[in-house]
């Protein structure tokens, strides 16, 4: 038994398998700045901090003529979505029912998927996270309403990249509202614009929830560690006559190592 406490639940093992499955479907679509940094791990729930190769020294040494230093790590954070399903759907579920309300547990796979991208896309500081953006030195490359010219804004953004000599493929995450007018938007002679834009920045072009505007990214690799302990997972927290709550949860930490190499495009602010 370990600290999600799935033994002692009152879950089968094809409910168990079915939750999985449906966490796994909604996560993977949502989980955008997996598909464009580097991923370590999992390296468990025991696992608690990142080394980030640094010393501060220590004041007061044990005894004279001796010095003293304290390695600096990055903590990792937890990060957990709450969610419900009824004994019934549970019941119906182990009769072969294929219709089961798992809407609570798609609520609280999209909020944690989008959680973990607002962390490592634009930071969050209460958790020690220093986020792509605002670690980035660049200008942010201001959009328009006019998505037609969208290219430009991009093009800007890894112009901006090479000149810093950060090399490429690029990769661009794109927030819900950028991602829904790119997929609508056609250029002159109906060409879509998606692949316009899949040409400039030569690599993958990522729905992101939780992005403000859109993010280009090298993808060379060593720029961006996402270092997870406990990788997503559903857990068990308590049961009643109705219902049974579970959650989904995860540990990470998120390091910027080249700030330079990540450029925002986001909407004029206000």
């Amino acid at each position: 038994m370990n600290h999600l406490l799935r033994d002692i639940a009152p879950v089968t093992d094809s409910a168990w398998s079915e939750l999985d499955k449906e966490a796994r479907e909604r996560l993977t679509v949502a989980l955008a700045a997996r598909k464009l940094v580097d991923f370590a791990g999992p390296l468990g729930w025991e696992h608690s901090a990142t080394g980030i190769g640094r010393v501060e020294p220590i004041a007061d040494a044990p005894v004279d003529g001796v010095g003293a230093r304290r390695r600096r790590v990055l903590a990792l954070i937890e990060l957990r979505a709450d969610f419900a399903i009824t004994r019934s759907e549970l019941r119906d579920l182990g009769r072969g029912a294929v219709d089961i309300d798992l809407a609570d547990l798609d609520r609280a796979a999209r909020a944690i998927a989008r959680a973990e991208n607002v962390a490592v896309f634009h930071g969050y500081g209460a958790g020690g996270i220093a986020g792509m953006t605002d670690a980035s030195p660049h200008p942010v490359v201001v959009r328009g309403d006019d998505f037609g010219s969208y290219p430009d804004h991009v093009a800007k953004a890894v112009e901006l990249l090479l000149c810093e000599g950060i090399d490429g493929p690029y990769g661009l995450a794109l927030g819900r509202e950028d991602h829904t007018s790119v997929v609508e938007t056609a250029e002159n002679g109906g060409y879509p614009l998606f692949d316009h834009l899949r040409e400039i920045v030569g690599g993958p072009i990522v729905w992101a929830p939780g992005v403000r505007g859109a993010v280009v990214v090298s993808l060379r690799g060593g720029d961006f560690l996402l270092e997870s302990g406990q990788d997503l997972s559903i857990g068990y927290d308590s049961h009643d006559a109705e219902a049974v709550r579970l959650y989904i949860e995860e540990s990470f930490s998120f390091r910027v190592a080249t700030p330079e190499a990540a450029v925002a495009v986001a909407p004029k602010a206000g």
